[in-house]
């Protein structure tokens, strides 16, 4: 990813570009690339894009269960409005999906993101039942797996929208590894990958992102079976680090992104999905 990809979102507060756009208007404006105008959190969009944030798993059954007993979705939770607030100050819209744990189905949830420019699903991951260790923690019996770390995402090539969902993948996973953070490839053991530098892998037949109407994808988060990245994962700095990358990703995703003619070549929406057990 050019440098310019980031700059320009991350840029948005400079004095300069404010007094730069004040000040042009006309052909004077429309000299300055749509990348900068785009990064400014000022009205200079005619509509802001829309983001819908789905926090995965709900209060009933709260997906997995990290190494110290806690559920994932209160870490989808607090991921999810970290990255809300953080599009937010980007000048971008948002809509909460499953906000209150509560949602009917895995199907209502592209249903109450319809009319989002992107959907973005946030969970947590674990590690197979065979490879965890066993430990105790507060007097609780539990289990651990601290041999695998790290972020990763997931596409449908039966999105309708497979080119833009892949390009967004790939901007988040760029951006958190140019700041710091290192993806999981344990994932792609199971699941091809459609870039396998940054993580994102395709899961063709996942609801969430198949029955969706505009681009979506599904972020992991990190794996909360490992002792110590729980730990992070927990922390709100942490959180906020990880949001503020993700939001300046999607920022210049839906602003001023173009997909390649190989996230183009993606879609394939003369081929039925395989619909696993329980979707």
């Amino acid at each position: 990813m050019p440098d310019l990809f980031f700059i320009a979102v991350t840029t948005r507060a400079s004095g300069f570009l404010n007094a730069l756009s004040a000040r042009c208007s006309g052909f004077c404006r429309a000299l300055i690339p749509a990348v900068v105008l785009s990064g400014l959190p000022l009205p200079l969009q005619a509509a802001a894009p829309l983001v819908a944030i789905d926090f995965g798993h709900t209060l009933a059954a709260h997906g997995a269960t990290s190494a110290r007993g806690r559920g994932e979705f209160y870490f989808n939770r607090d991921l999810g409005e970290a990255l809300a607030a953080a599009l937010r100050e980007r000048g971008l819209r948002v809509r909460i999906v499953n906000g209150d744990g509560r949602i009917a189905s895995l199907r209502a949830r592209p249903v109450a993101a319809e009319g989002a420019d992107l959907l973005v699903s946030i969970h947590h991951d674990s590690v197979s039942a065979q490879l965890l260790n066993a430990w105790e923690w507060q007097g609780r019996q539990l289990d651990y797996n601290d041999d695998y770390a790290g972020h990763s995402l997931f596409v449908s090539r039966d999105n309708p929208d497979t080119a833009r969902s892949i390009l967004c993948a790939r901007a988040i996973g760029a951006r958190l590894q140019r700041m710091g953070f290192v993806p999981t490839h344990k994932n792609g053991l199971l699941r091809a990958y459609a870039d396998r530098e940054l993580a994102v892998h395709y899961y063709d037949g996942l609801a969430v992102l198949r029955h969706a109407r505009m681009p979506a994808l599904l972020f992991e988060g990190g794996v909360i079976k490992n002792r110590d990245e729980e730990l992070l994962l927990a922390d709100p700095a942490y959180q906020a680090k990880m949001a503020d990358g993700m939001a300046t990703a999607i920022a210049a995703c839906l602003l001023s992104g173009q997909p390649a003619d190989d996230e183009a070549g993606a879609d394939r929406p003369d081929v039925l999905p395989q619909t696993p057990a329980g979707y």
